[in-house]
C-alpha cells in the first residue's frame, strides 16, 4: 500500500514526539513542515529528515499532501482544522479539539459536508494500558462495572515548561489540558457520559516559571486550576473525578480506578500507552496483574494517526475521532457550567465506536 503522505503544522514541544514515531511508521510518510517561525520548522525538519518547509498557506496547496496533523496551540486548533478541510484535506490534531463547543461542533460539520475525516488526540487510550482494560471488563472479570475514581493531582507544569502561560488562559488548566487524557479513558472503558455536576475554581492565583529563559516569570492564572466532579454514565456507571493543579505536594491517590460488582480493576496513568493493569477479585486480599492484551511502549503518540490513515483507505471509522473528542469537549465544558449554574448539566453528545455522528441524546 502507499503511503500516506503528512503535513506538521506547528513545530513546538510535542511535535518531536510526533515525528520520532511516525517516521518509522510504514503506513505514513511526514514530507513537511510548517510553524509561524520558520526557523523552528526548519530546525524540526532538518532533525527528523523532513524534505520540505513552507508557509501554513503554502501546505494547504501541496495536492500530493493527504492528511495534516495540527500541533499548534489550543486557541488556533479550530481554526486551523476549518482551513485544512476547506483545502479538502484529511485533519488529525492535538487535543482538545477546539476551546469552544461551538468551534468543534463546526469543525465536525464542515468534515461531514467534504466527505473528510477529523481525528483528535489522546490516543493513549489505544495502548495496552487502557486496551488491557476494556477487554478484562468485557471478559466480565469485574462484573458489572458500578463506579470509577479519577485523579490528577499535581503542582501544574510551570515549574518544567519554558512556555507555560497558554496552560493559564481560557482554553487551558487541568481540564483542558488532561482532562481529555482521562475522561476519553473513561468513555473508552464505561461509555458515553450522560450528566455531570461539579464545582471549579482558581485556588491559587498566580504562578512563577520556574525554567528556561523566562524564569522568575509570573503568570496570572485566567482559567479554574481545579475541577471536582460526578459524572453518570448512559450505561449506569457513577464516576469520581478531581482535576488539579492545585496540589504543589502531589498525593498518593490513584490515576484511574474502576470498581464493578466482582471485583476492581487498577488502571494506569492515561497519559501514557503502557503500565501495569491489576485487578483484584471479589473476595481476594491480592492483587493480581493481568497480562497485557499487546505490548505498547511508553510513548507512542501518533498511532491515532496510523489508524487514522489505515481506515481512510480501508473504509472503515478511525479510532481518535472528531466524535469522540467532541464528547470529551462537552464533557470538559459541562464541568465549569455546572459548577457556575449550580446544576447538573445533561450532556447532547453521545459516544459509541462505529457510529456515523454525533448524535444528541433524548434522555432529560
Amino acid at each position: 500500500m502507499e503511503k500516506v503522505k503528512v503535513g506538521i503544522i506547528g513545530c513546538g514541544n510535542i511535535s518531536a514526539i510526533y515525528l520520532e514515531n511516525l517516521k518509522r511508521d510504514p503506513m505514513i510518510e511526514v514530507v513537511a513542515c510548517a510553524d509561524l517561525v520558520q526557523d523552528r520548522a526548519k530546525e524540526r525538519a532538518q532533525e527528523y529528515g523532513v524534505a520540505s518547509v513552507y508557509s501554513v498557506e503554502e501546505m494547504l496547496a501541496r495536492p500530493e499532501i493527504e492528511l495534516i496533523i495540527n500541533l499548534t496551540l489550543p486557541a488556533t486548533h479550530a481554526a486551523i482544522d476549518e482551513a485544512v478541510l476547506k483545502a479538502g484535506k484529511h485533519v488529525y490534531g492535538e487535543k482538545p479539539l477546539a476551546i469552544s463547543l461551538e468551534d468543534g461542533r463546526r469543525v465536525l460539520d464542515l468534515a461531514e459536508d467534504r466527505g473528510l475525516r477529523v481525528g483528535s488526540a489522546p490516543d493513549t487510550f489505544l495502548g495496552s494500558g487502557i486496551q488491557t482494560a476494556k477487554q478484562a471488563i468485557a471478559n466480565g472479570l469485574i462484573g458489572k462495572p458500578i463506579s470509577a475514581t479519577c485523579f490528577l493531582m499535581g503542582g501544574g507544569p510551570e515549574s518544567w515548561h519554558p512556555s507555560p502561560e497558554f496552560f493559564y488562559e481560557v482554553g487551558g488548566g487541568p481540564m483542558f489540558d488532561m482532562g481529555p487524557y482521562y475522561l476519553t479513558a473513561l468513555v473508552t472503558l464505561l461509555g458515553p457520559i450522560y450528566r455531570i455536576s461539579a464545582s471549579a475554581g482558581i485556588q491559587i492565583f498566580t504562578r512563577v516559571i520556574g525554567s528556561g529563559p523566562k524564569k522568575d516569570t509570573m503568570i496570572p492564572v485566567q482559567t479554574p486550576t481545579h475541577f471536582s466532579g460526578t459524572l453518570d454514565f448512559e450505561e449506569g456507571a457513577i464516576a469520581t473525578m478531581i482535576m488539579s493543579f492545585d496540589i504543589p505536594g502531589g498525593s498518593a491517590l490513584p490515576c484511574l480506578e474502576i470498581y464493578g460488582t466482582e471485583g476492581t480493576l487498577a488502571i494506569p496513568d492515561p497519559n501514557f500507552f503502557d503500565g501495569d493493569v491489576k485487578l483484584r477479585r471479589r473476595g481476594e486480599e491480592q492483587w493480581e496483574i493481568l497480562t497485557p492484551i499487546f505490548k505498547s511502549a511508553h510513548n507512542e503518540r501518533g498511532i491515532g494517526v496510523r489508524d487514522m490513515a489505515e481506515s481512510i483507505h480501508a473504509g472503515r471509522d478511525h479510532q481518535a475521532s472528531g466524535r469522540l473528542a467532541y464528547h470529551v469537549l462537552e464533557a470538559m465544558y459541562a464541568f465549569e457550567k455546572s459548577s457556575t449554574e449550580g446544576k447538573h448539566i445533561i450532556l447532547e453528545s453521545t459516544y459509541q465506536y462505529g457510529q456515523q455522528h454525533v448524535m444528541a441524546t433524548e434522555v432529560v
